[in-house]
């Protein structure tokens, strides 16, 4: 589950989820919403692998993030279905999309970074809650 909030000249992502790889997948796809205003117009066409080192997860998160961002401005590519898997030594992501097609993806935000601004995850009722702050 995942929803966006106002935070003065930024979105804020605000994501729950039960365990660590569901809330970065969640993340990711929290992101891509607001770049895109149906994320469900997204096919599955490509497959790209990330991999990051790192055992703190705020910065793993940040780097998840911050990578699918670069890979959407240098590819022209949206990404709408995410599978995280933490390891020993950082975690292994895939994601799923296609390059943007303007007949279909109906672009709605710009984001231009991630930022460690009020980055936390933190223990939820359901589990475990992340927010990120990004700029639009």
């Amino acid at each position: 589950m995942y929803e966006l909030f106002e935070h003065t000249a930024d979105l804020g992502l605000r994501v729950i989820a039960a365990d660590l790889d569901t809330l970065f997948a969640e993340a990711a796809l929290a992101m891509f919403s607001m770049i895109v205003e149906d994320v469900s117009t997204i096919e599955p066409k490509l497959e790209v692998a990330v991999e990051i080192a790192g055992d703190d997860r705020e910065y793993l998160l940040f780097d998840w993030l911050r990578e699918l961002l670069r890979r959407h401005d240098q590819d022209r590519v949206l990404f709408g279905k995410f599978a995280v898997r933490f390891t020993a030594a950082g975690l292994s992501g895939r994601a799923w999309g296609e390059p943007i097609d303007p007949a279909r993806h109906v672009l709605t935000h710009e984001v231009k970074a991630i930022t460690y601004h009020e980055l936390k995850i933190v223990p939820h009722d359901d589990g475990l809650m992340a927010e990120v702050i990004v700029d639009i």
